[in-house]
């Protein structure tokens, strides 16, 4: 079934400043283009908000060096809260994002320079490879790592999205999911113990059992070349209690409340899933507009109710001024773009 699955389109983290998190993001992570920023109702997510439509303001950002995007919200009818305990390592949900960079000590000393929020010391990961983790303005946490795939170089330090950290009840149970029906088929690691990467966050002297998966198959869909590889991560705390990250707040209050997938054929992909125990619990049915981008999104809860939202593209901005658009109604949606217009989206950068 996951050939249907292209692979992770973007992050979605809700946040309680718009403009100031725009900022931070463009300046610390190199996000920089802007595919859309609109105010709209959200009736799709009723069934997260408590069976009352919300609106919001979303925004979808890329570094066109390479990586995934990141849908950045906030909510305009109500003020968004955040979880009234301490997030800790392991905790239920997508606790963390992932992102690539050409130098571990270069990015470090750059984000140490520019950030006035928390950055770690560079660590080690299971696998050896080196890491370092810093929050957002919302106390949100990143991980960097080296990348290897790049799109393009505009003197950035860093890529993009390149896949996220996620607390789970049973990583077997997860596996099921995550694995044979989202395609993320290679194990990177899996490896139990206390971890030196996760030593300096809350909750991270924890015994824990950390499985990475990235997909055996390239990454498609028209974005293919600039998303490259990515990653998910899950991680089951051993010893002590977890809590789950969004309990008693809906979609759209402060943290990372989806993960994104580009998907072709969502009728199929839809049936499959629906099979296997996941159906869909909400659908737009049709496309649904943000200005003038139009999709086909749906949402399924993983094991743990972890918010995933699958999404079939039929029509981004390019360069909107230029009235450059992706159709891919009229081309086959696993192809990647042409180099042009995946270059043309520099001339959409806000410095």
């Amino acid at each position: 079934m996951y050939k249907s699955i292209n692979g992770i389109q973007h992050l979605g983290v809700a946040v309680t400043d718009m403009d100031l998190s725009l900022k931070f993001f463009r300046k610390i992570l190199g996000m920089d283009v802007a595919f859309f920023d609109s105010v709209a109702a959200a009736p799709l997510m009723d069934i997260y908000t408590r069976n009352k439509t919300i609106t919001k303001r979303a925004s979808m950002i890329l570094n066109l060096q390479g990586g995934c995007a990141m849908e950045v919200i906030r909510p305009t009818s109500f003020e968004p809260v955040k979880a009234k305990f301490q997030i800790q390592i392991g905790d239920l949900g997508i606790f963390m994002g992932c992102v690539k960079c050409k130098s571990i000590e270069k990015s470090h000393a750059f984000v140490r320079e520019n950030s006035d929020h928390f950055v770690s010391e560079i660590s080690k990961d299971p696998s050896g490879q080196l890491t370092f983790s810093i929050e957002d303005p919302d106390g949100n946490w990143f991980t960097f790592h080296e990348g290897e795939d790049w799109y393009t170089d505009l003197g950035l330090h860093s890529g993009g999205i390149s896949g996220c950290v996620m607390g789970v009840t049973n990583i077997e149970e997860s596996l099921v999911l995550y694995r044979d029906l989202l395609g993320f088929d290679t194990v990177v690691y899996d490896e139990t113990g206390v971890f030196d990467d996760f030593q300096r966050l809350p909750g991270g002297k924890r015994e824990m059992r950390r499985v990475k998966l990235t997909q055996r198959s390239k990454t498609l869909g028209g974005f293919a070349k600039v998303a490259g590889g990515t990653t998910i991560e899950l991680v089951q705390v051993l010893e002590g209690k977890v809590n789950t990250i969004f309990a008693d707040r809906i979609w759209a209050d402060t943290g990372f409340v989806h993960l994104g997938f580009d998907v072709k054929g969502m009728q199929q992909v839809g049936e499959d899933l629906k099979k296997a125990g996941f159906p869909f619990t909400c659908d737009s049915n049709e496309a649904l507009s943000m200005g003038k981008t139009r999709v086909h999104c749906v949402y399924i809860d993983d094991p743990d109710k972890t918010w995933l939202e699958l999404i079939e593209v039929y029509k981004i901005p390019i360069v909107e001024k230029w009235g450059l658009f992706l159709n891919v109604e009229k081309r086959d949606p696993k192809k990647p773009l042409p180099n042009f217009m995946l270059k043309a989206l520099k001339f959409s950068r806000i410095k």
